[in-house]
């Protein structure tokens, strides 16, 4: 069994190992919009809940050469955004939005996705997307020597496709949730076991 002291590693050989150790992980595709009005969208896979009572989830948004990135640029100036919850279908699409597109190239353009308003923000959310969760900031948190943040947003509203609950919960079969695994690599749910 090989030993890897994390004193040893720099940033990029720390992340290539996480993220290849905590899989499956869930991908959350953000769309913000910027004060000028630009729509953004872009797939993060450190994502997760943090609370039920009010529901919030949480998301981590590194810094590229000491600076945010579009999508937390966006969440920090407007302190909205929507997390759009993908099935196994949209693959291509959430590979292709991770590219590093200028701050005035809306991705939901060059995708051609369907969008709709949300309710409660100013931001738009994919319609097609069997879940669209309507997210106001909350919380900024710093954390390590490189710069993460991890930005916590309160749930507003839940966008759920017709069919998907079943006794207030979602079925994840039906749902087909597409995860992150490591590098370039993505993967579909898999046999379900139910346990009673």
């Amino acid at each position: 069994m090989s030993k890897i002291f994390a004193r040893d590693l720099d940033e990029a050989g720390a992340y290539k190992l996480l993220t290849g150790v905590v899989v499956p992980r869930p991908i959350a595709w953000i769309s913000t919009r910027s004060r000028a009005g630009i729509s953004n969208l872009a797939p993060f896979s450190c994502f997760t809940f943090v609370s039920s009572d009010p529901p919030m989830i949480g998301v981590n948004c590194g810094l590229r050469d000491g600076s945010r990135k579009d999508t937390a640029r966006n969440i920090a100036e407007t302190g909205e955004f929507v997390v759009n919850i993908v099935d196994d279908g949209f693959l291509e699409k959430v590979h292709v939005s991770a590219a590093d597109y200028s701050a005035d190239v809306s991705e939901l353009e060059v995708l051609n996705l369907d969008c709709a308003p949300s309710d409660s923000l100013a931001v738009p959310r994919i319609l097609s997307c069997p879940i669209n969760l309507e997210c106001t900031l909350d919380r900024i948190i710093p954390f390590g020597r490189a710069g993460s943040e991890f930005f916590v947003g309160e749930v507003k509203l839940f966008h759920i496709r017709d069919g998907l609950l079943a006794d207030g919960k979602v079925d994840s079969e039906l749902l087909r949730p597409l995860g992150r695994l490591a590098g370039p690599v993505y993967g579909k749910l898999g046999e379900v076991i139910r346990m009673k």
